[in-house]
């Protein structure tokens, strides 16, 4: 019996990366999982991955800058499996890296749909179906970049200390719900990061440097563990808490500032 045996999951954005190492453990520990995504080649491969591990899998093209989309895959999850036991929320669509006074008004408005926006709107659509299921459970995805202050997500930083306080909100109030709401901040090697190691040499050595563990987080095995925790009873009486899993990293934190930015501009 795995830690999630008959257990409903759905995860935003498991198309890749960290939703992808989050979907592949979850599978292994026994839940059937909804594949929430907007790249069709990717979901459908990772659905071929998880019923390869003998998972029961589901995919469902999800833009989770959309209520209608949102809210449809929660439906979908509960209508194909017979209800909605966790929701994990990790998708979100990355704006261009400029400095906060060039970030648009649209920059702004697509970030904050793509996270607070998309997770209030899935967790209002599980409500019902988990308080269905007597209870449930919540993993939302804050960011070490709020903490630091990371230069050139201005927006991304914004919205992520609103998904902060919708956790924290939505603990409070649906633990008399037999729900808990937890976020996790996590850093780790998905496609971005492979991205940035393959344009910039020295990269990842310089990345891995940084945690005091020495060494860059894998979506599967470092990070989907944190995330199976939340989703498990083994975090039973937890709720309203955010955890940093980045191999140490908000320890020392980094500075973010470009090279090319002086310290004073008048």
């Amino acid at each position: 019996m795995g830690l999630l045996e008959g257990k409903i999951a759905l995860i935003t954005g498991a198309g890749g990366g960290i939703g992808k190492g989050v979907a592949r453990r979850f599978a292994r520990e026994g839940a059937a999982v909804v594949v929430a995504e907007i790249d069709v080649a990717s979901g459908e491969q990772v659905v071929c991955e998880l019923e390869e591990l003998g998972g029961r899998a589901l995919f469902v093209r999800t833009d989770v800058t959309s209520k209608e989309s949102v809210v449809a895959a929660v439906n979908a999850a509960a209508s194909h499996f017979g209800g909605l036991d966790i929701l994990v929320n990790n998708a979100f669509v990355p704006s261009p890296n400029v400095r906060m006074e060039d970030k648009t008004d649209e920059m702004l408005e697509r970030t904050l749909k793509s996270t607070v926006w998309a997770s209030w709107w899935a967790m209002q659509a599980a409500l019902p179906h988990m308080k269905l299921r007597g209870g449930g459970k919540v993993v939302n995805f804050y960011s070490i970049d709020v903490d630091t202050g990371a230069w050139l997500h201005a927006d991304y930083n914004t919205a992520k200390a609103g998904i902060l306080g919708l956790t924290r909100s939505a603990a409070a109030e649906w633990g008399r719900f037999n729900i808990t709401v937890n976020a996790i901040a996590p850093t780790a090697m998905g496609a971005t990061f492979h991205k940035l190691a393959a344009e910039n040499p020295g990269f990842a050595e310089a990345s891995a440097a940084l945690r005091p563990l020495g060494r860059s987080g894998d979506p599967e095995a470092d990070i989907a563990p944190a995330v199976l925790f939340l989703a498990s009873e083994l975090s039973c009486y937890m709720t309203g808490e955010a955890i940093h899993v980045d191999g140490g990293l908000h320890l020392p934190g980094y500075n973010s500032r470009p090279r090319d930015v002086p310290v004073r501009e008048y």
